[in-house]
C-alpha cells in the first residue's frame, strides 16, 4: 500500500473502504476498494476527515483485508451458516435456518489470540431466526501475509468450524402434571396456558397428558405408560421441592428412568430435574415455570429441540449467566440468560 495525498490520488485505485459516520443515522462506506478516484471526489474526501488515502500495491505473498475476510469466513463457518460481505474489510455470519448456535470456544480464544484476525460471535446457545447475523470476522490490518491466512485454515482441518447452526427438530411431547390440588379438581391445571403455548411456538405438540395425585406408584405408572409410546420428551411438574407431599422425584426414581441431575445453579429453575427413560429425557419443571416468563425450562428446552444431551458438567457451567435479571419487560432471550 502506498499512502498518498487526495489531491495526488486523481486516477488512481483505493486500496481500503473508507467509512462515513452520520451520527445516528447511518455507518458505512463512502467510497469502496476498488474505487478509481476522480477530481470530484476530493472535497467528499476532505469532507469525512480522509486528507491521505492507501492505493494498492500488493506484493507478492500479501493479501488484502477483503479476501482474507472471506477466506476466513469459509475456515470459520460450519452448518447452516452463510456469509454476507465483505463490507469494510469484515464478513458476516447469517444462519440459514432457526436453531441454536453452536460455538467452539476454544478455537475462537486461539484465534483471537493468534494476531491480527479476530473473530466475534453471539454467545453459544443463543436461539436464532433465519438470516439472523451471529458474528463476524476480519483483519486488523489492511493487509495480511496468505501464510497467516493458510494456517488459520488449516485448523479447520484440524478442529472443524467455530460457529453453526443445530436445527430444531419437532418433538411429539407427553405430560405428566402432579399434585393432589389438580387430580381432585381443586385448582384449574394451566400447563396448557403456560408451558403448552411456548412448546407450539417453536412447532412441536404435546399428544397425550396425564394429571395423577401425590402418589409415588401413579406417578411411576403415568410414566412408564409414555414409554413405549410415540413421544420424544417427557414433561413432568409440581412435587420437586422438598415439602413432605412432594414425591414427584421418587416416582421418577421409581418408574427406573436414570436422573442425570436435580438441582441446578439456575434461578428461576433450581430445582428442576432432568433424566433419561429409555432414551427419551424427562424434564421435571419446578412451580418457577408457571411464573416466570423465562426460566431454566426455556433455556433446556430449545436446546434438547437442536438434538444436544446434556450433562452434569453442562449445567454446572450454566451458573456464570444463569441468574436471571428479572427485567420488565422481559427481553429474553435477547439476553445472557442461560447462555453459559
Amino acid at each position: 500500500m502506498k499512502k498518498i495525498r487526495i489531491e495526488d490520488a486523481v486516477g488512481m485505485i483505493l486500496g481500503h473502504d473508507v467509512t462515513q459516520i452520520i451520527p445516528g443515522q447511518y455507518k458505512g462506506p463512502r467510497f469502496r476498494r476498488g474505487h478509481l478516484i476522480k477530481e470530484g471526489d476530493i472535497p467528499e474526501f476532505i469532507k469525512i476527515g480522509k486528507e491521505h488515502v492507501y492505493v494498492m500495491e500488493l506484493k507478492a505473498g500479501v493479501i488484502h483485508e477483503d479476501e482474507a475476510a472471506l477466506r476466513l469466513g469459509r475456515a470459520f463457518s460450519g452448518e447452516n451458516i452463510d456469509l454476507t460481505g465483505p463490507s469494510e474489510g469484515k464478513v458476516t455470519f447469517l444462519s440459514k435456518i432457526s436453531g441454536i448456535l453452536k460455538v467452539n470456544l476454544s478455537l475462537l480464544h486461539r484465534i483471537n489470540l493468534s494476531g491480527n484476525i479476530i473473530l466475534s460471535t453471539l454467545h453459544r446457545h443463543t436461539p436464532c431466526s433465519q438470516r439472523m447475523a451471529v458474528g463476524a470476522t476480519r483483519i486488523i490490518s489492511l493487509t495480511a501475509p496468505e501464510r497467516q491466512i493458510e494456517k488459520i485454515e488449516n485448523w479447520r482441518d484440524k478442529y472443524g468450524p467455530v460457529v453453526e447452526i443445530l436445527p430444531y427438530r419437532t418433538l411429539n411431547v407427553g405430560v405428566v402434571v402432579t399434585g393432589n390440588e389438580f387430580f381432585h379438581g381443586r385448582t384449574e391445571d394451566r400447563f396448557d396456558d403456560r408451558v403448552g403455548k411456548k412448546i407450539l411456538n417453536f412447532g412441536s405438540q404435546v399428544v397425550k397428558k396425564q394429571i395423577v395425585p401425590d402418589d409415588i406408584q401413579q406417578i411411576s405408572k403415568a410414566l412408564l405408560e409414555f414409554q413405549d409410546a410415540n413421544i420424544d420428551l417427557i414433561l413432568i411438574t409440581g412435587g420437586l421441592s422438598v415439602d413432605p407431599d412432594d414425591v414427584t422425584r421418587a416416582g421418577i426414581k421409581k418408574s427406573g428412568a436414570k436422573i442425570i441431575f436435580y438441582g441446578t445453579p439456575v434461578l428461576p429453575g433450581a430445582m428442576f430435574l432432568y433424566g433419561m427413560l429409555d432414551g427419551k429425557p424427562i424434564l421435571g419443571l419446578p412451580a418457577c415455570v408457571f411464573y416466570h416468563k423465562a426460566t431454566l425450562f426455556d433455556v433446556i428446552f430449545q436446546r434438547i429441540l437442536a438434538g444436544e444431551v446434556l450433562s452434569r458438567r453442562e449445567i454446572s457451567l450454566l451458573g456464570h449467566g444463569g441468574f436471571c435479571q428479572g427485567c420488565d419487560p422481559c427481553h429474553f432471550p435477547v439476553c445472557p440468560f442461560g447462555k453459559g
